[in-house]
């Protein structure tokens, strides 16, 4: 789906240069695994992480944004599928949205939630995909993007040790179930969040990059 499609405008940044949200072509593969592994520099095995769900069943096509400044790529995010098991044991599709990744040099410009805003606004249109999106995150910069506390919906996540509980989220948009309640388990994909990163204590800012 082009920029026009995704119904954004172009972002000026302090009268400087533009960037452009745009959906994630082929040819941006390498350039987007270089993003993420700058932004999770202290944790190489978020790219690898990136490149495990490319690979998996999990995968939505489509649902893979970048940010350009310049014509470069210099944020990215992407929305996959994740399970839900309720209290029966039954297992439920939802999404899950990871991770949002900004270039060091281009953060605090309002990137990462541009990003955000974008790969949601395309999740829900599309009609055959589940509505709730959940995350790990910083609720700080989260919630201002929609996102709820997983409790108060009866969603709760298999989060690391060192993770606090508040960074366990979901974004649920009109339409979603509000009896869709059970638990998220910890994908074997995202062990590279396992733990925490190296020489930070564990912090909400921590989880996220923007």
């Amino acid at each position: 789906m082009p920029t026009e499609e995704l119904d954004l405008e172009s972002h000026n940044v302090a009268g400087m240069a533009r960037f452009v949200i745009d959906e994630e072509r082929a040819d941006d593969a390498s350039t987007v695994e270089l993003v993420v592994r700058s932004a999770f520099h202290e944790r190489p095995g978020v790219a690898d992480m990136v490149a495990a769900i490319r690979a998996s069943e999990l995968y939505e096509p489509g649902l893979s944004v970048v940010a350009r400044w310049a014509g470069d790529v210099v944020g990215f995010v992407m929305i996959s599928h994740a399970e839900l098991v309720d209290s029966g044991g039954a297992h439920h599709d939802v999404l899950t949205l990871s991770p949002l990744s900004v270039r060091p040099e281009n953060q605090r410009c309002g990137i990462g939630s541009a990003l955000v805003r974008a790969v949601l606004k395309l999740a829900e249109e599309c009609p055959d995909l589940p509505r709730l999106v959940t995350l790990e995150g910083d609720p700080r910069f989260y919630r201002r993007l929609g996102f709820e506390f997983a409790p108060d919906h009866g969603v709760s996540f298999h989060l690391p040790d060192w993770a606090p509980g508040e960074a366990a989220q979901v974004y649920p948009p009109a339409g979603s179930s509000p009896s869709l309640r059970g638990r998220v388990p910890y994908p074997p994909h995202r062990s590279s969040f396992a733990s925490p990163p190296p020489h930070h204590p564990p912090t909400p800012g921590s989880l996220y990059t923007a």
